[in-house]
Parts: C-alpha cells; sequence; structure tokens
C-alpha cells in the first residue's frame, strides 16, 4: 500500500507553503485538506502532528492531535480532566510570535522521514498565532512538547525537515513523536 505520508525526496516537502486566503476557509476545498490531514494523522500510532505539505499541498496548515497536549510538561492537568477547555487542533497562517530564549535538545522523527530519529535543539517555549478552521484568529502560548510540535511543523511550512537542523541522527525502526 502506498504511504499517506509525502516522503523525503519530494518537492512539496522543501517549498515555502502558501498562505491560506480568508476567503478559502470554510470551503469545501479547504475542509476536505484538514480532514485528510486529520485521518491520515489518526493512523499514525506515533504521530503527533502533520503539516499540509506532508499530505501534498503546499499551504500553510497544521494539524495537531489531541493527545500532544498530554504531555504539554506546563499543563497540571490533562484535556479528559477539563472537558470544557479546548486545545487548538488546526493552525491555519501560523506564526512563531515569540520563542524563549532558553533552548533544549530534544528527541525527534518526522512521518515524512521514516526510519530516522534524532535530537534537535529546539526553544523551551513558543507562542504561536494562527487562524482556527472557521476563520477566527487566536494565539496558544506552549511549552515542552507543544513548543517543539510548534517549531517542527512551522519548519515544514518554510521547506525544512527536522534533518536540516539535527544535532545527532541515526536509523531507527519505530519513535515515540513523529510530526
Amino acid at each position: 500500500m502506498k504511504d499517506p505520508v509525502v516522503q523525503d525526496g519530494a518537492p512539496v516537502l522543501r517549498e515555502k507553503a502558501r498562505a491560506v486566503l480568508k476567503k478559502d476557509i470554510g470551503t469545501k476545498e479547504l475542509s476536505s485538506l484538514i480532514n485528510k490531514m486529520r485521518d491520515t494523522l489518526a493512523n499514525e500510532p506515533h504521530g503527533v502532528a502533520i503539516a499540509a505539505p506532508q499530505v501534498g499541498s503546499a499551504l500553510r496548515v497544521f494539524v495537531v492531535a489531541p493527545k500532544s497536549y498530554k504531555k504539554d510538561e506546563e499543563e497540571t492537568e490533562t484535556p479528559e480532566e477539563i472537558p470544557a477547555k479546548v486545545y487548538p487542533t488546526v493552525f491555519i497562517n501560523p506564526v512563531l510570535k515569540r520563542l524563549s530564549k532558553k533552548k533544549k535538545e530534544m528527541g525527534e522523527g518526522c512521518l515524512s522521514v521514516r526510519g530516522k530519529y534524532g535530537t534537535v535543539m529546539r526553544h523551551e517555549k513558543a507562542t504561536i498565532e494562527a487562524w482556527d478552521e472557521k476563520g477566527k484568529p487566536f494565539t496558544y502560548h506552549g511549552s515542552g512538547l507543544i513548543a517543539h510540535i510548534f517549531q517542527h511543523e512551522v519548519d515544514h511550512l518554510d521547506g525544512i525537515l527536522y534533518i536540516d537542523k539535527a544535532v545527532t541522527l541515526e536509523d531507527s525502526k519505530e519513535t515515540d513523536d513523529e510530526h
């Protein structure tokens, strides 16, 4: 069966993705792309997020799996403990607004670079501004894994793969977190 995730070597992974136009929010095409991304991510047991270029679309969109927020080091409660709290999962035209000075070397994998795992220096905290799938702007302050995911996914939208920044890189059969 063909891998639904575009793999390293495909030109779309090295393109700078185009911004989504406000008029395209809510269209069948964009909704279909977001659903494809959600479905693809749901079928990846180790996947924590996916960017539109990873499913073949050079648009500035990424989706974060809700389970990723459980691992946010500064969260005192998990999503299950706060049913009313909504965690952003769809990020349209995301922009990293603030990054902590402090960085940390963290393990990283990627659904588009299967069989490899490495470490990358990433900022420990990141603030991102984006639109949700209804076109409503929001800001989210993340730390730990979520901040790490934001940086990895924005890199995807800029045509950068984590292997370009890896401090270490090795072959791996299975990884814990792939973006």
